[in-house]
Parts: C-alpha cells; structure tokens; sequence
C-alpha cells in the first residue's frame, strides 16, 4: 500500500480527513475480487484514487486491473412539480465541467441537487431545495438511487420528487453566497421541456427525472377507471 502524498493519509485534506489511503481495502463482499494496493493521487475537496485489485474471470482464471475512481461523496436531487399547472421547477447555473466539454455557455438547467454532506438522503434534499429555490417543501417520495458514471465516478445519487405551488414561488436568484453560488428559476411546462431535452436540457439527472414524471409520475396517464 503506498500513497503519493501524507495529505489525506496521516495529515488532513482539504475537508480535514485522513486515512484516503485505507478505503477499498477491507472489501469483501464480492469473492471474485481482491483489492491489493490503494494509491491516493489527490484530495482536495474530493478524492481521486488508483486501485489495484486482482479479479477472477468466468473461466476461473485472474486477471489484475488497476483503475482510478473520483470520490465526491454521495447527493440527492429532486423534481419539484406542480401536477394542477403542469409545471416543473428547475434551476439555471454555471457549470465550469460543462462548459470545458463544449456546452455553449456552461449554464445548466437542472433539478436541484447536491451533495448529501454526512446526512441522510432526504435531509440533504430538504436543504438543497431550500438553498436553491427557497421553498420548504412538504412530503417528499423517494424515488430511486442510481450510480451515474460507474466506470469512474463512486457517486451514488438518490432521486426524490416532491410537489410545490407556484405561489410560493417569491424570488428568482438563490444560492448559498458564501460557496458562489448564483442560481437561477426556472419554472417550465413539463410538455415544454421534455421537448427541450437534448438542447435546453442536457443534464442526465433532470432528464431521468422528468422522463418519470410522464411515465409513473405527476404527469403519466391515469387510467381512465381510476379518474
């Protein structure tokens, strides 16, 4: 087991952790792989890793693959829905990732999200949606939890739904001021923007989203013995 840097290993990172070093090296749950070695490459705010494991093939012979993983944590995000209007609340802001990779200004619409920050999922929710859009939202449903860049990315993002009242809606720009954020409203029939999808809207998350919302959720065709 070597490391790079102590950073993170015995003195703490940028978020005051150590031991990055350790993690992966005590699975066990699946016998047809065997973490050998563990190299921290970067801890800042999150983790990059490279992990050399040994894995057994189908024919029963083993192979060793090393592989590098970005740790950013855990997140939630939410669809804010307004079924009597047909209405989706979703936010607009400045994504740097996006706009490095080609996107033409780098401001994303998305559903609310973030990281879960040690709490549980649905807390985490409630936060993020009050940080963004300034509502305190009532019940929510969770929905699912998926893993959204498995080859390289350990997040695993938890999708909640939750309705809101356009009434509520009072301001237009929120944000946590002290991390930068400036984020914007935007309030858009679902019909309008399941069309924008793969131009206004290229964010997956937003897109599973609000293809649920059509298909199980809010806006999915009701049965017609059951109106």
């Amino acid at each position: 087991m070597t490391a790079t840097t102590a950073r993170g290993v015995d003195t703490p990172d940028g978020r005051g952790r150590t031991g990055l070093h350790l993690t992966g090296l005590d699975l066990d749950r699946n016998p047809d792989v065997r973490v050998r070695e563990v190299e921290l490459l970067s801890c800042d705010w999150y983790v990059l890793r490279a992990t050399t494991y040994d894995r057994r093939r189908p024919d029963g012979s083993w192979v060793t693959e090393r592989r590098e993983t970005y740790d950013r944590g855990n997140g939630a995000t939410i669809l804010l829905h307004d079924a009597e209007r047909r209405r989706v609340l979703l936010t607009r802001q400045f994504r740097y990732p996006a706009y490095v990779n080609d996107h033409p200004d780098g401001m994303l619409v998305e559903a609310p999200a973030g990281l879960l920050d040690e709490q549980d999922p649905e807390t985490a929710i409630r936060r993020e949606t009050a940080e963004e859009t300034g509502l305190d939202i009532g019940p929510v449903t969770h929905l699912f939890d998926l893993f959204m860049s498995p080859g390289s990315v350990t997040e695993r993002l938890h999708f909640f739904a939750a309705p809101y009242r356009g009434l509520d809606v009072e301001h237009r720009r929120h944000g946590v001021a002290e991390e930068g954020e400036d984020i914007e409203l935007v309030e858009l029939d679902v019909d309008d923007a399941l069309r924008s999808i793969g131009a206004g809207i290229t964010d997956a998350k937003t897109v599973l989203l609000l293809q649920w919302a059509v298909t199980s959720g809010p806006f999915a065709p009701r049965d017609p013995a059951t109106r």
